[in-house]
């Protein structure tokens, strides 16, 4: 499962009034949607990046056990939606289904939710679902990690920090103990140890992509960092590693690209992201595999 996004331009206001739960953006919203989008090529490339991702889990799949697995994709936002798609599963026949969301860091209001909403749609046909709640600790996703931080690091001038970044969530989830930010904490940390960086000298936690909403967000927003860091003595440059997005899309593309790529070299930081998993084989492989082993549950 994936969070979706539009294929046309002519779909855009339908998504963005879906993720708003119904209510339509005003103009000016809209507008500015469009306008993110066109900076970054006119659409996100979020629906190619996330078919690429399941077809390289199925040729995975397929190599560890040929014809024991199918991948169906169920978007949150979009179609083919979550309950579409089980609804798919339902009539062919198919009585389990292994529910992988392609998001690291589990939250109630966000991998829970995917999961939720399989659960129910899953429920109406007797179909039982074996749910992978998180994977922000497996080992081949943090090497893939580590990797780009490295490479990134040689580019920029010495004493660069690293900032690792998720989609901040309203802050009412710190009152439900929600595991979010400790799981982006703990993958920020293992990604840390593989690279050798000291501890909040080298690296640091942000959050980005904040809703436009009168609730408080988690923060500090990335922005505000990259301004504190600007300010203090020695700063030089910065490595962005979005740990908490998968693919290359709009929050990464433009919010980080373009936005905080912008905001540090106007302050005299350098600036670099680390490429995001898309459809790295080593990754999808590892989910393979947990999906092999969930099964078996």
């Amino acid at each position: 499962m994936a969070y979706g996004t539009p294929r046309l331009r002519d779909d855009v206001e339908a998504y963005y009034t879906d993720i708003r739960r119904g209510r339509p953006p005003t103009p000016e919203q809209l507008a500015d949607l469009v306008r993110r989008y066109v900076a970054i090529g006119g659409l996100s490339p979020l629906a190619e990046r996330t078919e690429a991702q399941c077809a390289e889990l199925q040729r995975a799949l397929h190599q560890r056990a040929p014809g024991a697995f199918e991948v169906v994709l169920g978007l949150k936002h979009a179609a083919p939606t979550i309950e579409a798609a089980v609804d798919e599963i339902a009539a062919r026949g198919i009585t389990r289904i292994v529910a992988l969301v392609l998001a690291p860091h589990h939250s109630t209001m966000s991998v829970g939710q995917y999961l939720g909403r399989a659960c129910a749609a899953a429920a109406t046909h007797g179909i039982v679902v074996h749910g992978i709640d998180s994977w922000h600790l497996e080992p081949a996703y943090l090497d893939f990690l580590a990797a780009g931080v490295r490479d990134q690091l040689l580019a920029l001038p010495a004493g660069s920090k690293v900032l690792f970044t998720a989609h901040s969530l309203p802050a009412r989830i710190l009152d439900l103990d929600d595991p979010y930010p400790q799981q982006l904490r703990a993958t920020a940390e293992a990604v840390a140890r593989r690279v050798g960086l000291g501890h909040w000298s080298q690296w640091g936690l942000a959050w980005q992509s904040a809703g436009r909403t009168p609730e408080p967000w988690l923060g500090p927003d990335i922005l505000t960092v990259i301004d504190e860091l600007a300010a203090s003595e020695g700063a030089r440059g910065l490595v962005v590693c979005a740990a908490g997005f998968v693919s290359d899309h709009l929050e990464v593309l433009y919010d980080l690209d373009i936005e905080a790529r912008q905001r540090a070299e106007a302050r005299g930081l350098a600036f670099a992201r680390t490429p995001c998993v898309n459809a790295d084989p080593h990754v999808l492989a590892a989910l393979a595999d947990r999906v092999i082993d969930e099964s078996t549950r």
